[in-house]
């Protein structure tokens, strides 16, 4: 335990990033399981000081002075104590100094698999804390190769500098979407979890919130909050609707979100594979909302039939509009004002009135 040991412990936080007081921790608890390992009986009476001003490690065991040994593993004779402290008298503590050079092999073996497991450890932490750092973001990712048997899309990330392999489950996948070997795509990170085999980040091209950072990324009245997405509505791969609201009278929301010959909504989309999105301005009023919301049709009314269930009456000819293809439009206008829609044609609702 020399110079030498304290110098590679600073070249590991240096290289590593792995902080000298972390380092000293496992080293004692190395010293102190190998000890231990030597030394049947031995329990809590070890202890280990480094002193980095000095480059020295020691290690003592702690003994109580007594008048009769019962247990030489804690206690020691007046005679025995004051051959090292001699002023030690009975019920004094006295320290004695263990030479780490006696250590034998197996000893020695069991302190450097604790370093290198805190080595390890560290490590991952450092990692999974920068990750997790990233949680709800987009980050960059180029495509490795598919799992032919799980569907699992294998991806490089790239943050902060440098690049970790990452996997895409195939439900977090857009359906029908063709990537190869070295696509480059954005991924939205759902969650960071710890796992034995460290960090894993759970990635996803289908979340709403990809496309909300990706418009982020794209409309700089979004990134200063002067423009605010309210809600989403998606089905990845195929539309979107999204909610938006200026905090800002003299700014439009869609306009800005699609920008100038639609600049800024076409670079979103493009990231998406051409996803079709809508994007509807936010109303405080219920009835204003859902209309909007169920565009491109027309709405001819929207009538309240419970607090979170409302009617809407739509020109004949538009009813199929409003409705969409399988019912994605309806069901996407759903999501996206919290309420359930029921939507009626004019000249049924005009019927069921005049019965009435």
């Amino acid at each position: 335990m020399n110079a030498e040991f304290f110098d590679a412990i600073a070249m590991i936080e240096k290289e590593k990033g792995i902080p000298r007081t972390y380092m000293h921790e496992k080293i004692v608890q190395a010293l102190t399981a190998a000890f231990k390992r030597d030394n049947q009986g031995v329990s809590d009476n070890v202890f280990v000081e480094l002193d980095d001003d000095r480059k020295e490690v020691r290690m003592y065991q702690q003994k109580y002075v007594v008048e009769d040994v019962e247990n030489p593993v804690f206690e020691m004779t007046v005679a025995q104590a004051r051959e090292i402290s001699p002023g030690a008298d009975v019920g004094d503590t006295v320290n004695i100094e263990i030479p780490t050079k006696n250590f034998g092999r197996i000893a020695a073996q069991t302190a450097k698999g604790v370093i290198i497991q805190g080595i390890r450890e560290a490590e991952r932490g450092m990692v999974y804390e920068e990750y997790s750092s990233r949680e709800h973001e987009v980050l960059s990712a180029q495509v490795l190769r598919s799992d032919p048997r799980t569907g699992t899309l294998m991806v490089e990330i790239t943050s902060g500098g440098e690049t970790r392999e990452a996997s895409i489950p195939s439900g977090e996948q857009i359906r029908d979407e063709v990537l190869e070997a070295g696509d480059r795509i954005k991924v939205y990170v759902i969650e960071v979890r710890r796992t034995h085999r460290g960090p894993q980040m759970v990635l996803s091209r289908t979340h709403p919130g990809l496309v909300k950072r990706l418009f982020e990324l794209e409309v700089p009245e979004i990134h200063d909050e002067t423009i605010e997405i309210r809600s989403i509505a998606r089905e990845a791969g195929q539309r979107t609707k999204i909610a938006v609201w200026s905090k800002d009278e003299n700014v439009d929301p869609v306009g800005a979100c699609i920008g100038v010959q639609r600049s800024r909504i076409d670079a979103v989309t493009s990231e998406l594979g051409s996803e079709k999105i809508d994007l509807i301005k936010y109303s405080e009023d219920p009835a204003e909302f859902i209309a909007k919301a169920l565009a491109p049709a027309d709405v001819i009314g929207v009538e309240e039939v419970d607090p979170r269930s409302c009617r809407v009456i739509v020109p004949d000819d538009q009813l199929s509009l409003a409705i969409g293809k399988e019912g994605q439009n309806a069901r996407l206008a759903a999501k996206l004002t919290g309420f359930r829609i029921d939507i009626k044609p004019e000249s049924r609702s005009a019927a069921t009135s005049a019965k009435e």
